[in-house]
């Protein structure tokens, strides 16, 4: 899959990615949704990502989307704003194929140059050799808490598996003021 091409996702995208999703959410446990949502909600979180400057990738190949990755804010408290949750889903094609891979790269480059502190990973049903454990650990996010029992699909009760990666030196250096989460912050008068 060498000739796979990661990019920013446009609007023009997001039929394919609501399919995506929603075979996510219908058979999969990454996901805790358990009905997927339409097309103009996915349009709508979208757009509110979009808004306020994460990124959102497509993996593409041929002309064809195989997988999409984006970061958003891990919670809305303004104290976390150097820490986002990355979020990644692979068309059931080209699981196995190393399109994730890939996504996940490119999202962390996008979401260290834009300045952020930490990416955490929050993963559903995060058995120890879950396709998504397996992707963060060899990406190096560690291990950073479980949820036992903190989800039911599909008739069983799923742990979620909290991870995260630290970037630009993490907690150990102040805020860069250059920072999108630090010039957003400014922008809301905080």
């Amino acid at each position: 899959m060498s000739n796979i091409r990661i990019r920013p996702a446009t609007e023009a995208d997001l039929d394919r990615i609501t399919e995506i999703y929603a075979d996510a959410v219908t058979l999969g446990t990454a996901s805790y949704e358990l009905e997927p949502p339409g097309r103009a909600e996915m349009g709508t979180r979208f757009d509110s990502l979009m808004a306020s400057g994460f990124p959102y990738l497509v993996a593409e190949k041929d002309g064809a989307v195989l997988g999409y990755a984006y970061a958003g804010p891990f919670r809305p408290r303004p104290a976390y704003r150097f820490i986002v949750e990355d979020s990644v889903y692979v068309a059931p094609e080209a699981k196995g194929q190393g399109v994730g891979l890939k996504l996940m790269q490119s999202l962390i480059q996008a979401v260290q140059a834009a300045g952020f502190r930490q990416i955490i990973a929050v993963i559903g049903d995060g058995r120890p050799d879950s396709a998504s454990v397996r992707l963060h650990e060899k990406l190096g996010f560690r291990h950073s808490g479980r949820l036992e029992g903190s989800g039911y699909k599909h008739g069983r009760w799923l742990d979620t598996v909290f991870m995260q990666l630290s970037l630009n030196g993490g907690a150990s250096e102040p805020p860069d003021p250059g920072s999108l989460p630090e010039r957003r912050f400014r922008l809301r008068g905080n």
